[in-house]
Parts: C-alpha cells; structure tokens; sequence
C-alpha cells in the first residue's frame, strides 16, 4: 500500500510524539529550562529597558523566553532525539522504507517544534494578562522570527547530531550554540554596546536575526535606533530576513552534506 508523504510525516510525528512525553529529562529541559534562564537573566534585561525609551522590562523578558524556548524545545532536544535514532538504528531502517531523508528528519521534529509552537502561543497570552504587556507594532515579523528561528534550530540540530556520539554527550555538543546565541543576539548585552568589531560579527551570527525580528516586531526597533510604525519595520526587517534565510539554507545544505543516519564503528 502506497502512503502519501502527510501520512507518513505524521506517522512518524506521532511516534516521536509518544517518546517525547515519556522521556522525563527531554520533558523537564523543554518546559523548566527557559524560565529558569530567564529569572537569571531578569536584572541584565532590567538594565537594557532603562537604555532603550519604550522598551519595557517585561516586554525584554516575554520576548527573550521567545527566542530561548526554540534554543532548548526544538535545538537541544532534538539533538538528542536524532542521537538517540540513530544509535538505536531507527534512522537506518526508516530510509529503507517509502519515507525520503527529508521526511524523516520532518518527521523527528514535529513533536518539538509544536510544543515549541504551543509554549509560545501560551507565553504571549500569559504576558498580555499577567504583565499587561501591549500588542506587538507588527505581528507578522513576531511570527516570521519564531517560524525563522524554529526552522534554523532544527537545520542545526542535524548538524550538531553529527559531532554528538552519546544523549549524554548532547549537553556539552549543544553548548557551544546555546551560549553564543544568548550571548551574540543581544539577549543579555546590547550588541550595540559591544566594540564595533564585535558587534559586526555578533549581527552575523545564524540566530541574530531571528532575535532581533522578534524585538523588532514587538517593540518597532531592535534597540539600535528609535521605535517606529508597523510600516517603517519592514525596511529594518529586510535584511534580517534575507540573512536569516541564508543562514537557514545553508544548514539544510550542510544537513543534507553531512547528516550521519548510522552510529560510528
């Protein structure tokens, strides 16, 4: 019997799904971890707000677990889910049957990206009626940052299974990515503070553009220069999303190079 390629992707969505729920660690990582960063990271926002007029503390805050909810649902849980596929030869066997590389790896990551999704949606109807937070200047780039940064995180979680033996080891593979994410995208240090050099290359790192759209459809700016109207975002969005989605072909090319669908020997 011919299946289509929806059906398998949620056959396969739908396993992963089950395993996802019983894998307590995976659990605590993605729904405990990103309110945990931002409690410690409430003072260094705190200060941002004071630098940037029209920026609130609790607008710093809802928008930054935004973007660290991808980094640990989606970037680091799903590395260990393709480590741990692997290991078990489930990748091996999956490719000898009708669903292609893509699918498969679609497939793993159905169940991260939705909670990731959801978690989201709750977070920002969370902040609007216990932080009085007011409505984003342009929603759509809101979106379009999440969806960006959702869809390079699972390109570089592939890629981070390639260097990763163990689930155990997956900590310390991920490390590298989720420190220079939070530390290179303005999160916890104004890029604009930082030594030209240094901001030059911090703006050009995979994730600063998805983090920087996602301030910039909420707030009007990134932080760089004076809030503006729905309309006048999109000249500063351009360019981040034109990165961002260079950033985000080039990790499904190196995927597609690179990805190891069986263990080392």
């Amino acid at each position: 019997m011919t299946t289509t390629a929806t059906g398998r992707l949620l056959a396969l969505g739908r396993a992963e799904t089950t395993l996802l729920f019983r894998n307590r660690t995976a659990l605590f990582t993605a729904l405990a971890l990103p309110p945990l960063l931002v409690v410690a990271l409430a003072e260094p926002m705190k200060q941002q707000a004071g630098e940037f007029p029209g920026i609130s503390t609790a607008g710093l805050l809802v928008s930054g677990l935004l973007g660290l909810i991808p980094m640990f649902v989606v970037y680091y849980n799903l590395t260990a889910a393709y480590v741990a596929r692997r290991g078990e030869l489930v990748l091996k066997r999956l490719r000898t049957g009708e669903a292609r590389d893509l699918e498969i790896l679609a497939g793993t990551a159905v169940p991260s990206v939705l909670l990731a999704a959801l978690l989201s949606v709750v977070l920002c109807g969370a902040g609007a009626v216990g932080l009085d937070l007011r409505m984003p200047v342009n929603p759509v780039l809101v979106v379009l940052g999440l969806v960006l940064l959702i869809a390079l995180l699972v390109g570089l979680a592939a890629l981070s299974s390639v260097v990763t033996r163990t689930v155990e080891s997956a900590g310390i593979t991920t490390l590298p990515v989720l420190l220079i994410s939070q530390f290179g995208s303005g999160l916890i240090l104004p890029i604009d503070s930082m030594p030209e050099q240094l901001a030059t290359v911090c703006r050009l790192l995979p994730t600063t553009p998805a983090f920087q759209l996602l301030r910039l459809g909420w707030f009007g700016t990134e932080g760089s220069a004076p809030a503006t109207d729905f309309a006048g975002t999109w000249s500063d969005a351009l360019p981040l999303l034109a990165l961002g989605l260079a950033w985000t072909a080039a990790a499904v090319w190196a995927t597609n190079r690179w990805f190891r669908w069986e263990p080392r020997r």
